[in-house]
């Protein structure tokens, strides 16, 4: 399989997973609006508001982050006795797979970040906030709900804002209680002593924070490098990933491995909490079994499509899958899509009147064979769709040694066909789960069948769609062309 293969079945394990996330919670709030004069009292844009907005900030985004992964976080902050705070609480509260235990400090001003667009363009952030060391009452019980919950979470992420959380004894506390249950801690540092992280599995500083923690340069490559062994040599912090923007990412090992990820944004709107995906994704998939390397990898991918997205964005499960998928895919790169951008794109087909097909198989090694199907197929709608089994599907059915190609490779040649639209990868053993979801209008397979053998016939037919039996051509199989190949 190629590595964006291997990412993308890296992908189903990040659901399900057990993450205790601690730190400070904030309130991020978006006015948007247009300008279209100057201040008569000043020299300042004047905005007139349209609609406003509210979601949860600093560790709450790392949260709406492993969410949107399908991973279970577990949340310990602290809020103030305030609207902002109880805001919080009810945004925390309509995520049904978040596990809270939101303090509440009744003296304590809850972070409040307020940003202020014209179109897409940022014009002015506004924050309240406090940064007090929470009460000795406060302390003990969040220390306390970590130690009852490390047994049962995969990873620790302490998310540091600075706002008073996670304070020198509280770090220590769950650092030093992480590593007796034996889990990985990952830490979103702020500040400049790193000292207090000591004993973190992973940090995860931007390039600024790096010089900030260091003094030392950052430009290059090499001074990159140098600062994040610098921080690990003095620091007691076992590995360093830094985020470095257009750049991308690099993660330094203290056992001297090194490795440079290149960014995967095409564009950047808006960078606004990328970092907390970063996070995000990375705790996930060390919870779900994958080495720190390849779990760099999905991290980078993932901050790659925020930073794509208007906003403090999260990137969706969906979304990790559709871009690796378009990986390595550049003419039909707009053709391959999962189960859910699918069904938005067909809306829009329907929309526009299209009668859509569908078609699947497992297409290894494209043939003549193929290729009359797909052509029959595309003769009986507007817009044809591809069932493509993936990976582990095709080795459930096929046999261990197959599929020849990966998934990847074999989505890039379909997408490639003038006579196909779209491609869908599944991991089911058929395509029943994808044909519910579809609802194609024409349902095609080759002749060898019957249309009471077909899987989904009957669901298509009792919506009044149509399924059609393709012509063979005949002596062409993948099976008989691998076997004449062993030779």
């Amino acid at each position: 399989m190629t590595d964006q293969s291997v990412l993308a079945a890296r992908v189903s394990t990040l659901k399900g997973v057990h993450i205790l996330c601690v730190g400070d919670v904030m309130l991020d709030r978006f006015v948007y609006g247009d300008v279209d004069r100057i201040s008569p009292e000043a020299p300042i844009p004047v905005l007139r508001v349209c609609r406003e907005s509210a979601m949860l900030g600093g560790a709450g985004n790392v949260v709406r982050n492993l969410v949107a992964l399908g991973s279970l976080p577990h949340f310990l902050s602290v809020v103030g006795d305030d609207l902002a705070g109880r805001d919080i609480t009810r945004q925390v509260g309509e995520h049904q797979e978040v596990d809270p235990f939101l303090i509440v400090e009744p003296s304590r001003q809850t972070t409040i970040k307020t940003r202020f667009f014209a179109g897409s363009q940022q014009l002015l952030r506004a924050d309240r906030e406090t940064s007090d060391a929470l009460d000795d009452s406060s302390r003990q019980q969040l220390l306390d709900n970590a130690a009852k919950l490390f047994p049962v979470v995969g990873v620790i992420v302490l998310s540091d804002y600075g706002k008073g959380v996670l304070t020198r004894p509280v770090v220590r506390g769950l650092i030093d209680g992480a590593r007796a249950a034996g889990k990985p801690v990952i830490v979103d540092p702020k500040g400049a002593d790193y000292s207090i992280y000591a004993g973190a599995t992973v940090v995860t500083p931007n390039r600024k924070e790096l010089h900030e923690a260091t003094k030392m340069p950052v430009g290059t490559d090499e001074e990159i490098v140098a600062a994040a062994r610098h921080l690990i040599a003095t620091c007691g912090i076992e590995n360093v990933l830094v985020t470095r923007s257009q750049d991308g990412m690099s993660l330094v090992s203290d056992q001297g491995t090194v490795f440079h990820l290149p960014a995967e944004a095409r564009e950047v709107f808006d960078v606004s909490g990328a970092g907390d995906t970063v996070v995000a994704t990375l705790a996930a998939a060390l919870a779900g079994g994958a080495p720190l390397s390849e779990a760099a990898r999905l991290a980078n991918v993932a901050a790659g499509i925020v930073v794509a997205k208007v906003g403090t964005a999260v990137a969706y499960a969906s979304d990790l899958m559709a871009a690796l998928h378009n990986a390595d895919i550049h003419a039909g790169e707009l053709k391959v899509a999962t189960r859910t951008g699918a069904v938005e794109l067909l809306a829009r087909w329907r929309h526009k009147g299209q009668r859509i097909g569908f078609t699947n198989g497992c297409f290894d090694l494209l043939h003549p064979g193929h290729i009359s199907l797909l052509g029959q197929a595309k003769a009986t709608c507007d817009r044809l769709v591809v069932g493509l089994n993936s990976d582990a599907s095709v080795q459930r059915l096929k046999g261990p040694t197959r599929p020849v190609q990966s998934e990847v490779s074999r989505a890039t040649v379909l997408a490639s066909l003038t006579s196909v639209d779209l491609v869908v990868i599944f991991d089911e053993d058929t395509p029943l789960e994808l044909l519910t979801a579809l609802r194609p209008d024409v349902l095609v397979k080759g002749a060898d069948y019957t249309v009471d053998k077909v899987v989904g016939a009957d669901l298509v037919q009792s919506y009044g769609g149509k399924v059609v039996l393709a012509e063979l051509v005949q002596g062409q199989s993948t099976t008989a062309t691998i076997a004449r190949m062993g030779k």
